[in-house]
């Protein structure tokens, strides 16, 4: 390994790291503010849409009133603790944008971490003036960076609900990215593989978020140990708005300085590249003796979490579906809403149409991760030895495709099949309201492999276009947007199953659309030369 340029111990292990974070400030300008900006508008809208919802104190008493009964919906989204608007806005999108600020986070450190060993540059960086624990540092503090860019956000756009609670929830969101992204920095150093680093920090999230909802439907106030186990949890016990708990934001801190201080020990004790656990090698031949065999060994981790994840989220979200429809009730605002995203059919079917509509788009993440991960195996190095033997490029990347498109079929089609066994009945038509986001899913799996193939370096752009169709997705029909601004991603033209009537016309031109990115993507892969 190339040694370092300074001593383990001496004042200089920091050298380098501004001009890092100013490179993984650069790398990361497109994703970044894309994933900032859909975090921010996600809460900054909320007030105007939650006093359109229930505007009058008898409509906010009977909500709380009605989230104190409904264990399901407390699951969802924690319990209400004020019926201010501050309140119920740190009610409605606090669990979800800590969750989004953790996911950022856990790939901007990652990134910069584990994902620079494995690709080898590294070692090169390090064989200059560069201290030992610089990238580490530059990593976190682009998180950092990141995080306070969203808590400067949200005080400030939330200031006019209450400066005090706007502070709170800001520096409660910040926070939970911090701990996220600092216990991504010691996944970085145990594991060998940065999509490994990124799949165990992704497994701790969402096991935090199962203790809270199960801490959550269990009691009415966060006072669930299971509740007290998450970081999620924690910020939403700090209660912006009602009272705030500012001791809170010290277990916040105390974990992030905690999991800081472990991250810079394992990062000073060991050579670059390597790690405390390494990956265990597999076979040369047999069942990796094809280019497909080997995308499926390397993403079938991929593809099993995701499963179990919208299997799970299906039956969560088919369990509330009669809780919401009594919470939404005659309130004639709340069910416009639910129209705009799922159809002017009956409540149930609209409620349980916006949900798969919800689901689409978070699968649209996945298949953006998972039609990069070739793009990925290219800027590694990793795909030369297996292109220079009689494996194709078409044939080399069609194996990582048919993973990520037919992932992407299997995980909605076991989201439809929780929603049924959580609503219990219309199996058929639930299943068919899942399988229908699939065009629009595949469009933009088309297009980040339009990306790879014409514009490589512009790869990353896919992220910003997924969390661009998510911010359109989530929060443009509570803004009651124009519908123009709605048609702009491709899941504004779907039909709106269960209960719409099917048309097939959209459905087939974007999957023309899809057919037609992904050709374009694979012969502009044919014909340039491979990243070295």
């Amino acid at each position: 390994m190339t040694a370092f340029a300074v001593r383990p111990g001496s004042s200089r292990q920091l050298a380098g790291t501004g001009t890092l974070l100013r490179f993984a400030l650069r790398r990361d300008r497109l994703m970044m503010p894309v994933w900032i900006a859909v975090n921010a508008l996600m809460a900054l809208s909320m007030p105007n849409t939650l006093e359109s919802l229930y505007g009058t104190p008898a409509e906010r008493a009977d909500l709380i009133r009605q989230m104190g009964t409904n264990s399901s919906l407390r699951a969802m989204v924690g319990p209400v603790f004020d019926d201010s608007l501050g309140a119920l806005t740190a009610w409605r999108v606090g669990v979800y944008a800590g969750a989004l600020a953790a996911v950022l986070s856990l790939l901007v450190v990652v990134r910069h971490t584990r994902d620079e060993e494995e690709s080898g540059r590294q070692e090169l960086v390090a064989s200059g003036t560069v201290g030992r624990r610089a990238s580490l540092t530059a990593a976190l503090l682009a998180a950092a960076v990141a995080n306070g860019v969203l808590a400067l956000l949200l005080t400030a756009g939330l200031a006019g609900q209450g400066t005090t609670g706007a502070l709170a929830l800001g520096l409660g969101i910040a926070g939970v990215g911090m701990v996220f992204a600092t216990m991504a920095a010691i996944v970085a150093q145990l594991t060998e593989s940065a999509r490994l680093a990124r799949g165990l920090t992704a497994a701790v999230l969402g096991a935090a978020f199962v203790l809270r909802a199960a801490g959550d439907s269990a009691t009415d106030d966060g006072s669930s140990v299971l509740t007290w186990l998450s970081p999620l949890g924690w910020l939403e016990n700090l209660r912006p708005y009602a009272d705030e708990r500012w001791w809170v934001l010290a277990l916040l801190a105390g974990a992030v300085l905690l999991q800081g201080a472990v991250a810079y020990g394992l990062a000073g004790r060991r050579d670059i590249g390597m790690s405390f656990l390494p990956t265990r090698p597999g076979p040369a031949s047999g069942r990796l003796g094809s280019a497909g065999a080997l995308a499926w060994r390397l993403q079938r981790g991929s593809v099993l979490g995701w499963s179990i994840g919208f299997l799970l989220a299906g039956v969560v979200y088919g369990g509330m579906t009669e809780g919401a429809a009594d919470l939404v009730g005659d309130n004639e605002n709340a069910r416009r809403i639910f129209e705009r995203m799922g159809g002017r059919s009956g409540l149930t079917d609209t409620f349980l149409a916006s949900m798969t509509g919800m689901l689409g788009l978070v699968a649209a993440l996945y298949i953006v991760a998972s039609v990069l991960r070739p793009h990925g195996e290219e800027t590694s190095g990793r795909a030369e030895p297996v292109l220079a033997n009689a494996v194709g490029r078409l044939r080399w990347a069609a194996g990582h495709l048919v993973i990520a498109f037919g992932g992407s079929a299997l995980i909605m089609l076991l989201a439809g099949l929780g929603l049924a066994a959580g609503y219990g009945k219309e199996t058929g038509p639930i299943l068919g309201a899942c399988l229908v986001q699939l065009p629009a899913i595949w469009v933009i799996g088309g297009l980040t492999v339009l990306l790879i193939g014409v514009l490589p370096r512009a790869a990353a752009a896919a992220w910003g276009v997924a969390g661009a169709v998510l911010l359109i997705g989530w929060v443009g029909p509570a803004l009651d947007v124009p519908q123009a601004v709605l048609d702009v991603s491709p899941f504004g033209h779907l039909p709106k199953l269960p209960g719409g009537e099917m048309e097939w016309g959209p459905v087939l031109v974007l999957l023309g659309l899809a057919v037609v990115l992904v050709a374009a993507g694979l012969a502009g892969l044919r014909r340039r030369d491979m990243t070295t």
